[in-house]
């Protein structure tokens, strides 16, 4: 039996308290300056996607970049943004040397985001 990774992420709305919800993200391959897309989804109503990210045949080690779209999120919550929004896109760019779970969670706010490799 071959063994194989899976890759998923969650949104948590640190100034509302709530998941974040409607959130799309893009997840990229990195190969030195290319970049291509391997998909796009939108967070659930807990923060979630519905399905990992990649998984199975799909998953493969090396470079990705998740890109959150917490600008559109933020303003489609009501959040009073100045213009341009201090944070819009927020890119996170991470390696994969293993097959195995890799958990890349956000946690946003107009004024700041934070993450970490999770469980």
């Amino acid at each position: 039996m071959t063994k194989r990774g899976r890759l998923t992420t969650h949104v948590l709305d640190t100034a509302s308290g709530r998941p974040a919800a409607g959130l799309k993200i893009a997840l990229y391959r990195v190969s030195g300056n290319s970049h291509r897309l391997v998909k796009t989804v939108e967070t659930n109503a807990d923060g979630r996607c519905d399905a990992p990210l990649l998984e199975g045949a799909e998953f493969r080690t090396g470079q990705y970049e998740l890109i959150f779209f917490a600008g559109d999120y933020m303003r489609a919550s009501g959040a009073a943004l100045p213009d341009p929004a201090f944070l819009d896109q927020v890119p996170i760019r991470f390696g994969m040397a293993e097959e195995t779970h890799y958990h890349v969670p956000l946690l946003i706010s107009p004024y700041g985001y934070s993450t970490y490799r999770g469980s």
